[in-house]
């Protein structure tokens, strides 16, 4: 549902771009599925930050999907001194599991702990629909929903989403603001995308895993084409479709590896999509 919630945030030539959707595999986690996309938001960043960045920019996301467990990395080479990685971990149970990815010392001290709640915190506005407010929604065919007040303590099955997210941007007099920005940008991201993925149970809850690799080729070239879309009306090149490469191997011990741990200062942790 990734796929699909990237190509309704697509539009004018800016959004997701996936560049390589691969197998992978690794020596701990076992098989997995690897991602490579460029992530289009120029216009769509505040003007403190359009005025210091080119207006073709774009942030390079990496992700390793081994679930129960995933690590996501952004990085952008127009600026070096930003750098965001998110570890996930799935559980099935309501979010009561106090130490789920194992941090130890300062980053246990440091943490801090936002529970986000798909039914009853608002999204933004310009985010809303009334079909997706699990308010009010009922699946048709599991007759899940509406979710009530309690729903976290009532509701089976239920499943956690636990993120760390370390988010560092080193750039002297914007730092502090720009990592609050971060924040409220990721976590809004992470309560739209989770309200989804429930709303829209009923067109995943019988894929197989068959089912969702194809869906999420022909979502990730649709969403190409509307990324790409003012190149194409200039007579430019076709618009890429995802690379799928052999399968990658021993990711975590290679120089373009996921880190396993953080190595800036001024770190924030937090939940993340």
């Amino acid at each position: 549902m990734i796929a699909r919630h990237s190509y309704e945030q697509t539009e004018n030539g800016e959004g997701v771009e996936t560049i390589i959707n691969a197998p992978c595999e690794d020596p701990v986690h076992g098989k997995g599925q690897f991602t490579e996309k460029r992530i289009h938001l120029s216009n769509r960043l505040p003007y403190w930050v359009q005025a210091f960045i080119p207006k073709l920019f774009y942030i390079i996301e990496k992700s390793w999907n081994y679930y129960p467990y995933t690590v996501t990395e952004y990085t952008c080479s127009f600026i070096p001194k930003l750098s965001v990685s998110i570890h996930t971990k799935f559980e099935d149970n309501s979010g009561t599991t106090e130490n789920c990815l194992g941090l130890t010392g300062e980053k246990l001290v440091e943490r801090t702990v936002d529970f986000v709640d798909i039914a009853y915190d608002e999204v933004s506005p310009k985010h809303y629909k009334e079909q997706e407010d699990l308010k009010f929604f009922q699946s048709k065919k599991t007759m899940r929903g509406p979710l009530p007040e309690n729903w976290k303590s009532t509701t089976s099955p239920i499943m956690c989403s636990y993120k760390v997210v370390e988010a560092s941007f080193e750039v002297w007099g914007i730092q502090s603001k720009a990592e609050e920005y971060i924040q409220k940008t990721i976590r809004e991201i992470l309560l739209l995308g989770h309200r989804q993925a429930f709303a829209w149970i009923d067109d995943w809850i019988s894929m197989t895993i068959a089912d969702v690799r194809t869906y999420e080729c022909e979502m990730q070239r649709q969403t190409n084409t509307k990324v790409n879309a003012c190149e194409t009306v200039d007579g430019a090149d076709e618009p890429r479709s995802p690379k799928p490469l052999s399968p990658l191997s021993n990711l975590f011990s290679s120089s373009s590896s996921p880190s396993s741990s953080s190595s800036g200062q001024n770190n924030t942790s937090w939940f993340n999509w």
